[in-house]
């Protein structure tokens, strides 16, 4: 099945605006923009969408949960019910720490690998959704709490490298929209991995 929604994960508030953690919400904030989309707040799903049609004729919904990442689950499970859409239907994108800062990868399967919000998506929704996953880089120290370094906030070197990689990132998702998620993986997956990323990998 082709893609049908895109959700961006995230916590909604100005207080969690530019944080590690926030790059999901980033992203599908771009891609309304790309579209030319505007917000939709849905207090049914607890959640804004915005929903654009492809050149093609397909309806694209994009989402960004409200729930707060750990229950990001309720809100795009709630959202799949309602539309009568499977887990293949869905690509989530959000931020991974096994991954170098910058990097993305898109995948199918595998375990939340720390993530709460994925986590949370696995209990509500199940397997079988898309992952494209952002990098942010592991901690800078091991002994560094997890939830602060993830709601920690980019520096301006960094927020400048995104913002240079964010057209990619962009295209990358619309591959996946436009050729399915096996071709787009055989593209967006081809660099080698990192020593670091081989470690982590889950």
């Amino acid at each position: 099945m082709s893609i049908a929604v895109i959700a961006g994960l995230g916590n909604p508030g100005l207080k969690y605006r530019n944080t590690r953690h926030n790059v999901g919400f980033e992203l599908v904030d771009a891609l309304a923009e790309r579209y030319k989309l505007g917000w939709k707040a849905e207090a049914k799903f607890e959640a804004l969408t915005a929903l654009g049609t492809q050149a093609d004729g397909r309806k694209l919904l994009l989402v960004k949960p409200q729930t707060y990442m750990n229950a990001s689950g309720r809100a795009l499970g709630a959202i799949l019910r309602y539309r009568k859409l499977g887990a293949e239907s869905l690509l989530v994108c959000y931020d991974d720490l096994t991954l170098d800062f910058g990097r993305v990868k898109l995948s199918l399967n595998g375990s939340a690998g720390g993530h709460n919000g994925i986590a949370d998506l696995l209990q509500q929704v199940g397997p079988g959704f898309a992952r494209f996953r952002i990098g942010i880089g592991a901690k800078p120290e091991k002994s560094m709490d997890l939830a602060d370094y993830v709601l920690s906030r980019f520096s301006k070197d960094e927020q400048e490298t995104l913002a240079g990689q964010l057209p990619r990132y962009l295209d990358s998702v619309q591959l996946v929209v436009d050729k399915g998620i096996e071709p787009a993986m055989n593209i967006i997956n081809q660099r080698t991995a990192t020593e670091h990323e081989r470690n982590n990998h889950q």
